[in-house]
């Protein structure tokens, strides 16, 4: 309690009193507002410190509002949401990037030096700030060459410390907001647990600025959303997406989360019943997974959070449903094998129970290839990867350096998914749900009376073909 009263008092001096919590209005005076330079106290949010917010609490620019990222209920066929365009970026850029998110973790001499390297080359830098921004790493990219003084462009640096700078104050906002939300499902006794952004910088870095600031994900128990949506209610949160009693009720089975809107903009908040939605075929007990819990202080405040363990399988699932797209993704992998002493044994029979062992491999293997992690001795022994994840892992390195885009609603996605399962029974249920589990999509397409409900079996089904028929 005192680390959260901490928190919240010096928020209070970054911050203004009449603050409206993610609002670009309320930020931007955030920006403008200074620190109280008469207190000589640390604020600790995480590792974060008063002196760090005064460093960089400078004239803002204008601030983003939240990406209004897609989600499976706002697209046709439940899927995520399909990889960016490409982006022109050439080998110097890109090995600049991977160097310094190599650095983020450890200070080898041979990162430092392939950034020289890079600095020396001609650069363009407005490809290197995109190429950053779409892999999530522009906090880690700061913090590599802010150290490199002269041998930085000043105006580059300038540029990359005013993105930092944005990140910074959203990621505070976000923290307040995270603390604000938990004290009151606490109250009534509702158990969530944060498990990505703010939190995941927190446990995993140590540091909340080192990751770019997104939006509030909480993991929740599928029985308590409709107490879950009421309480939103309470503080200012509405679900994006509106379904009648039968559609919610089908689609607390087929789909894994439920995205909120607030006066300061739309999916600033996520709750996840499921770790993705059921037609991928894996069925993670998360009523285990709340068991399993650990705690950890996230803003000063402490908050339950998936087991380092349990934190390897989401993050690599989620990587492996969006094709491990991100940069971020890996650093984070990175961060979780460097700074906790995992059960490999208790993964290696998770993995084969859910039939995910393929992933957790290509998992490994890529963030070897592309950020020199090596993989623990006993997970080498408990995921020693196979043939098929190693030409997995060769095919998908090549996109993502290329950054070729990924039409998630294509065959090829498809084929894809199934080639990283290992089973033969996994595959085989992963098409029948994706045939025949329908959706927000299907629902919204045709209105049908209640009871003709089970026909939006074939109504997915008639909608899917079409989209393949055009891929």
């Amino acid at each position: 309690m005192e680390g959260n009263r901490t928190f919240r008092a010096r928020l209070r001096k970054v911050l203004p009193q009449n603050w409206n919590p993610l609002g670009e209005s309320a930020v931007e005076e955030a920006f403008r507002k200074k620190p109280d330079t008469n207190s000589d106290a640390a604020c600790r949010c995480g590792s974060l410190r008063l002196n760090r917010l005064r460093a960089f609490a400078g004239p803002a620019e204008s601030f983003p509002t939240h990406s209004g990222k897609l989600h499976p209920e706002d697209l046709t066929l439940g899927l995520p949401e399909t990889i960016p365009a490409t982006i022109n970026s050439g080998e110097s850029e890109w090995s600049l990037l991977l160097a310094a998110c190599s650095l983020s973790f450890s200070r080898s001499d041979s990162s430092q030096e392939i950034i020289r390297q890079s600095l020396r080359k001609p650069l363009s830098w407005a490809s290197l700030l995109q190429l950053a921004e779409h892999h999530g790493v522009v906090p880690i990219l700061y913090q590599a060459l802010s150290s490199l003084g002269s041998e930085v462009p000043p105006a580059s640096l300038a540029l990359l410390k005013q993105r930092y700078q944005t990140n910074l104050h959203r990621t505070l906002s976000l923290a307040r907001e995270l603390v604000r939300i938990v004290d009151h499902f606490d109250s009534l006794a509702i158990d969530v647990m944060p498990y990505k952004g703010v939190a995941l910088s927190e446990t995993l870095y140590g540091d909340i600025a080192l990751r770019q600031a997104g939006d509030i994900d909480l993991l929740v128990r599928s029985r308590d959303l409709s107490r879950i949506k009421a309480t939103l209610k309470e503080v200012g949160y509405s679900p994006h997406l509106l379904l009648n009693e039968t559609e919610e009720r089908a689609y607390l089975g087929s789909g894994y989360e439920c995205a909120f809107d607030s006066a300061q903009g739309r999916n600033l908040l996520e709750v996840q019943w499921a770790l993705q939605p059921r037609f991928y075929a894996v069925d993670f007990d998360m009523e285990a997974l709340f068991c399993r819990a650990i705690t950890v202080s996230v803003a000063g405040r402490n908050m339950k959070t998936p087991s380092p363990e349990d934190l390897f399988l989401i993050l690599s699932l989620h990587a492996a449903k969006h094709v491990w797209g991100r940069l971020i993704w890996f650093c984070d992998i990175a961060q979780l094998l460097k700074s906790s002493a995992l059960n490999w044994d208790w993964i290696g029979r998770t993995a084969q129970s859910l039939g995910i062992v393929r992933i957790l491999q290509v998992t490994l293997v890529l963030t070897n290839r592309l950020l020199g992690t090596a993989a623990p001795a006993a997970a080498e022994k408990t995921l020693s990867a196979d043939p098929a994840a190693l030409a997995l892992a060769d095919e998908i390195a090549l996109r993502i350096g290329r950054e070729t885009p990924h039409n998630v609603e294509s065959l090829p996605y498809f084929r894809l998914m199934m080639r990283l399962r290992e089973r033969r029974a996994d595959r085989i249920r992963f098409l029948q749900r994706l045939a025949f589990t329908p959706g927000p999509g299907e629902w919204k397409s045709v209105r049908l009376p209640a009871p003709l409900f089970p026909l939006y079996r074939l109504v997915r089904l008639w909608r899917l073909a079409a989209r393949l028929a055009k891929t």
